[in-house]
């Protein structure tokens, strides 16, 4: 039997630029006009991701020039540090303890390239032991919340009573391209928004109100073109398949109940779920043989905030328990390669 880890608190941030839809579809209108010249129904697009707003490392404004590598990883490495601090300093009080008391730090984030890593920089800001072991994550996109958390457990795990610091980091609004006007680029620069989570973790035997249990990944074979990157020398190009819905629709629920049957979970079991926009969310609930709108807090968080990619999944969990959910729940995320992402929790009453 898996080991419980308690999660001793969390804490969410976005940057301070929010992107309202409607500001963003005039200028997608003016950056791909000739490409909604030739399909019109890609304004439906925005209209249809159900956001509203999002929030950005950069004001509206920097998007209108076109920017290259060292433009953008500038902005990566300001943001995604100052969102670290901004995420682990809260984490960290609510769990009452200071960044001297962290044992691991896990990093996850694929919306740039960082050597030394995020927590690296930070770590004299933070206040971090010399002797603190970094764990940075990269490539993992979407699923990257909720198997930064199961490495997390891992960590915390194998030494039980050590201090493990989860910062989950994603600027995704970086990979916009006014040099590249494809349909993939439309349906990103509709979805995508900046966001960053921060987790607290230890096995140590104590009291906790949310408990992590095991933890799951499941790769369909031939599956590399659904989502991830493109390098080229502008920066990251997005790669997102228009089957993407109709796959987790007919392929999610399989390793899903896999899941649930090794860990003696029933059907009241709640799905906690990374929202990866409007129809993707639906094809959950499809998948999962849920009732359409069950999904209540994923869509509030992705009406609210977009896809931040990985920490999204956090903002939704962060929402469940504000909520008053308590009992099992199973956390959720679809990532590169193309993978499912598993993780068990219980939540006992607050």
């Amino acid at each position: 039997m898996t080991e419980p880890v308690s999660i001793l608190a969390q804490a969410t941030a976005v940057p301070p630029h929010r992107l309202d839809q409607a500001e963003v579809v005039k200028r997608a209108k003016h950056v791909y006009g000739r490409l909604f010249g030739r399909y019109p129904g890609l304004t439906d697009v925005f209209a249809n991701a159900g956001i509203e707003h999002r929030y950005s490392v950069q004001p509206i404004e920097w998007f209108d020039e076109p920017r290259d590598w060292p433009q953008r990883t500038e902005a990566y490495l300001e943001g995604a540090q100052a969102l670290f601090v901004e995420t682990a300093e809260k984490a960290l009080k609510r769990a009452k303890l200071s960044a001297r008391d962290v044992d691991v730090v896990v990093t996850v984030s694929s919306t740039g390239i960082a050597t030394p890593s995020i927590e690296a920089r930070v770590a004299k800001r933070m206040g971090f032991r010399p002797d603190v072991n970094r764990v940075p994550v990269f490539g993992l996109g979407c699923a990257g919340g909720v198997s930064g958390l199961a490495i997390g457990a891992e960590f915390a795990r194998a030494r039980p009573g050590a201090v493990v610091l989860v910062v989950v980091i994603e600027l995704c609004t970086l990979a916009f391209r006014r040099d590249r006007i494809t349909k993939a680029d439309v349906i990103a620069s509709a979805l995508f928004g900046d966001g960053a989570a921060a987790a607290v973790l230890r096995a140590d035997g104590g009291e906790s109100r949310l408990q992590i249990g095991a933890a799951c990944q499941h790769q369909w074979p031939g599956t590399l073109d659904i989502m991830g990157w493109s390098v080229d020398p502008a920066g990251f190009g997005v790669l997102l398949s228009r089957s993407l819905p109709r796959f987790v629709e007919e392929r999610l629920a399989g390793p899903a109940r896999r899941f649930m049957k090794s860990q003696g979970l029933n059907g009241t079991t709640r799905f906690i779920c990374h929202p990866g926009g409007a129809k993707v969310t639906t094809a959950i609930e499809a998948a999962f043989e849920l009732q359409t709108g069950t999904l209540r807090d994923e869509r509030e968080v992705l009406r609210n905030y977009g896809n931040m990619s990985a920490p999204t999944v956090m903002f939704v969990l962060e929402r469940a328990l504000k909520s008053g959910f308590s009992g099992h729940a199973i956390l959720s995320a679809l990532g590169p390669g193309f993978t499912a992402s598993f993780l068990g929790l219980e939540v006992a009453h607050g």
